[in-house]
């Protein structure tokens, strides 16, 4: 009985199926006959999907370069399910071709079986991927996508069955493949040994947290407000556009139990200042282009913000400083940089001898950095950046900030703990980087208070240097350049004019200044 069931529900099904594929053979579509067939014959083999990644790499934002890896990826594990599992399981026969028009008919006939359509599936899998991660470009490129399925059916050689069951099975396939990065991403997000903080307040609905999101950062943000708004309805957000960010947080700061940020490292250097002057703990939703400081916290996205804030569960965090004033600069410096095992690079030399010059300070405001400081190559590869992405795009920008500083860059001459150096480049970490290399991207942790000093050697041309820096191996036993662990360090005799970089931006170096490490000083929201 279920198999006559079974056979009598196969057969209303492949009824309807043929009365609409005769439908559509039987209709004119004004236009389509040109256009339609050509989209189906561009779309063989993912041509055409990959000419569209391509240019959304080329022409596209970070997010929307993600955005066309992730449909790469999508349209891979579709057409490979479709051609070894799909199309093998259930061998069904193309339809008969009577009462398509001759004009539409391809060439040359498929010869695999018909159930489900590999076109409509690599075409829903390329849209999915890219819509999940860049939603504005899959939005344009949805009509594209419906067209080449359409296709399938409109040149007769799918029923319109085999469409919606490739379609389908490709936007399972974006989904399966975004669900795959996040979980790559949350393995990556390791928190490390942050001392935990007790006194967080738990805000079950969100009242007293105040986020400022900054509109202008990488992430599509009305997801993530979407988000805040549904998982903690009572905290307010403040949006702004990256102008009058500091007074935003600020003014929020005045009147918030918990200050939240959402934005990029930017945007969350901003916030992490003005939450340490408060004396205020800080909620971070990840919403910019990298998130290095989320990601090394252990946050792979805003939902893992949302439950921490929701339970109360908070970490204590180490935080850089470069502070202009007050700066001794002795007369007699110390005659080398300290040894790995010296904890402190910035502590006082030995006494001046008598008649000696007396150590000049100098003032000005500290600021702070949660990733990294540096001087040398890479602030001037920030700059080139900042000054060409607007009119270019920040892909193309990168490319000319590459080729203008390995070009034209010159060492900076400064004074390092007492000692004369000529840099290409002086990187410092808030908190040890993995890797051997002179900017690294990782940290096992947030809570060790002590600064990664990388330093790349001036001398000859900065390609070959930074090149060596790169590949020489640990940089302890590189002669092209040194690496230390320490709490501070004094850095004077900085040029007129010489730019530094901390967390992304950009800003003008004093003449002197010193680095360190406050151990435990900021109260950041992180799920247990």
């Amino acid at each position: 009985m279920a198999d006559q069931k079974l056979t009598t529900w196969r057969g209303t099904l492949a009824a309807w199926d043929r009365r609409l594929f005769d439908a559509v053979a039987q209709r004119h579509w004004p236009g389509a006959e040109r256009v339609l067939p050509a989209l189906g014959r561009a779309a063989n083999h993912g041509v055409l999907w990959g000419g569209t990644a391509a240019a959304i790499i080329v022409l596209g934002s970070q997010r929307a370069r993600k955005g066309a890896l992730t449909a790469a990826a999508s349209l891979a594990l579709a057409s490979a399910t479709i051609n070894t599992v799909g199309k093998w399981s259930v061998r069904r026969p193309r339809p008969l071709l009577e009462g398509v028009p001759l004009v539409r008919r391809p060439a040359v006939q498929p010869w695999t079986t018909s159930f489900p359509s590999g076109h409509s599936a690599s075409a829903a899998a390329f849209t999915a991927g890219l819509a999940l991660e860049a939603p504005a470009w899959g939005a344009a490129v949805a009509p594209v996508a419906a067209s080449v399925a359409f296709s399938r059916v409109y040149t007769g050689v799918h029923y319109p069955s085999d469409v919606v069951a490739g379609a389908a099975l490709g936007v399972a396939a974006g989904f399966a493949v975004r669900g795959l990065a996040r979980r790559a991403e949350q393995a990556r997000a390791v928190p490390g040994h942050e001392r935990p903080e007790t006194g967080a307040p738990a805000l079950p609905d969100g009242a007293g947290l105040t986020v400022v999101a900054n509109t202008a950062s990488g992430t599509p943000q009305a997801e993530v407000l979407g988000l805040l708004r549904e998982r903690l309805p009572a905290a307010e957000i403040v949006e702004c556009a990256g102008s009058g960010l500091e007074d935003a947080l600020a003014d929020a700061a005045a009147r918030a139990t918990v200050l939240g940020v959402c934005g990029g490292d930017g945007t969350v250097n901003a916030a992490a200042t003005a939450a340490l002057r408060a004396g205020l703990p800080l909620a971070v939703f990840p919403g910019g282009t990298l998130n290095h400081f989320a990601l090394d916290l252990g946050l792979a996205g805003p939902e893992d913000t949302c439950r921490a804030v929701t339970a109360g569960h908070a970490v204590r965090v180490s935080v850089g400083r470069f502070t202009p004033a007050p700066v001794d600069v002795p007369a007699d410096p110390p005659a080398d940089l300290p040894p790995e095992a010296r904890a402190d690079a910035g502590a006082p030399g030995p006494a001046a001898p008598e008649g000696a010059r007396p150590p000049v300070r100098t003032g000005g405001q500290s600021g702070y950095f949660l990733n990294n400081f540096s001087i040398g190559a890479y602030p001037e590869l920030l700059r080139h950046r900042l000054r060409w992405a607007p009119r270019i795009g920040g892909g193309p920008a990168a490319v000319l900030a590459a080729w203008r500083v390995l070009r034209a860059e010159r060492p900076v001459r400064l004074t390092l703990a007492g000692r004369p150096r000529s840099a290409w480049l002086l990187f410092a970490g808030n908190g040890t980087y993995q890797g051997s290399g002179p900017t690294p991207r990782r940290r096992a942790g947030l809570g060790e208070g002590l600064l990664d000093l990388r330093v790349v050697h001036g001398g000859g041309r900065p390609g070959p240097r930074l090149l060596a820096a790169a590949f020489t191996g640990p940089l302890t036993r590189s002669p092209v350049h040194a690496a230390t662990r320490l709490r501070s360090l004094r850095i004077t005799d900085i040029p007129a004019g010489t730019p530094f970089a901390y967390d992304g931006e950009y800003a003008q170096a004093p003449s002197a200044l010193t680095l360190d490490s406050l151990t435990d000083a900021l109260v950041v929201y992180r799920p247990r």
